[in-house]
């Protein structure tokens, strides 16, 4: 997500290399991705040498990042959806994109946020921030794609393995019925801690006082409030939400009750997008809502870290080869990985078509033709 320059010594862990290899697998590093169109999720980067205002923010793809801006000031952005690369049109005045020279002067169609000027989160600090001394995980909200950290998030982020997605709380605002499958399907948020406080008798408790949770535990059934009472179990809920047939899957939870509390990010398990309802008059206020995105499975960044995965990485040597090396190394490794295996694929495929065997010298070519390509974009 940072500039190379500014984090040269930090190294990568085995987790965050396959997370890298992972977002870059799925772009091309030779061929701009503008002939795909709004591409439905790709690597992007921003350029702070080429593009450096806030009031025209504008990202590039993986292979205009190595060659059209080969040294220049990148900002990694992750991964964004439906984005079309913008370099070399007019937000970058004379400056023109050298593998397609012909673009339309905007892209209308793409979403930035203060990312692509190098901030983040609600507190709009860079990263990583050299002023910031706690060392704080940052999540990527997967409606706007802002990245947050943990701290900004209006609630401690559970440690589990089930967290697969979050949404911050100002898309939940956006998208209000979401708070309703929060409810039901969210992962339920960390309780906080309490002060210590005198222990009461059940009995002698004054009127007025509602019992703690541990009160209505040890008093029975009986014993607990009316609010409580409207809780249901959630063996209960799956079973009923197996009875809806056909019915507004939303209308049901909301005749379900309770709301969850409207308030902080909402952290959401790996099927959670499956029990969102797809009848007509949802999908209506998905579109309205402008998150109609959630219900393409191949959406998600784990469907998209996946395909990155299989296709066409699958398991990596790399991550033994590159312990030793700092963040920059890793980078420069990852791409020439990636480079090498669409030369040689495209090289067999071309060996196909032409019903050529393929020999020693073809090979030779082929990597003499790397070579040349390399010192191209090193001179």
């Amino acid at each position: 997500m940072s500039s190379k320059p500014e984090i040269e010594d930090v190294s990568l862990d085995e987790e965050e290399l396959q997370e890298a290899l992972s977002v870059l697998a799925g772009s091309d590093p030779d061929n701009c991705s503008y002939s795909r169109g709004y591409v439905k999720r790709q690597a992007v980067f921003a350029c702070n040498t080429c593009s450096s205002s806030a009031s025209e923010p504008a990202g590039i793809c993986l292979a205009c990042a190595n060659c059209c801006h080969d040294g220049h000031d990148i900002l990694e952005l992750y991964t964004k959806r439906n984005f079309r690369c913008d370099c070399g049109n007019s937000k970058f005045g004379e400056f023109r994109c050298k593998l397609t020279p012909v673009k339309d002067e905007k892209n209308l169609k793409n979403l930035y946020n203060h990312n692509y000027s190098g901030t983040y989160c609600s507190c709009a600090r860079p990263y990583p921030d050299e002023e910031d001394q706690v060392n704080d995980e940052m999540i990527q909200c997967v409606v706007c794609e802002d990245w947050f950290h943990g701290r900004h998030l209006g609630g401690t982020p559970p440690d589990t393995a089930e967290l697969q997605e979050m949404v911050c709380q100002s898309c939940m605002n956006a998208a209000p019925f979401l708070w309703t499958y929060a409810a039901h399907h969210a992962i339920p948020p960390v309780a906080q801690p309490e002060p210590e406080q005198e222990v009461v008798d059940v009995e002698g408790q004054e009127e007025g006082c509602e019992p703690t949770a541990a009160e209505e535990l040890s008093a029975g059934p009986q014993e607990k409030s009316p609010e409580a009472s409207l809780k249901i179990p959630s063996v209960k809920r799956t079973h009923e939400e197996a009875t809806v047939g056909s019915g507004c899957r939303l209308e049901h939870l909301q005749k379900l009750g309770p709301e969850r509390q409207r308030h902080g990010a909402v952290f959401w398990p790996s099927t959670w997008r499956s029990k969102l309802c797809t009848c007509t008059s949802c999908k209506r206020v998905y579109v309205d809502s402008k998150v109609s995105f959630l219900l393409d499975p191949s959406d998600s960044l784990v469907a998209y870290e996946t395909r990155g995965v299989m296709e066409p990485f699958g398991k990596h040597p790399l991550l033994a080869l590159t312990e030793s090396m700092d963040r920059v190394q890793q980078l420069e490794i990852i791409y020439g990985y990636n480079e090498l295996t669409t030369a040689v694929t495209e090289f067999l495929h071309q060996c196909a078509a032409e019903g050529k065997e393929v020999t020693v010298e073809d090979v030779h070519q082929c990597f003499e033709k790397l070579q040349d390509r390399k010192r191209r974009r090193l001179v």
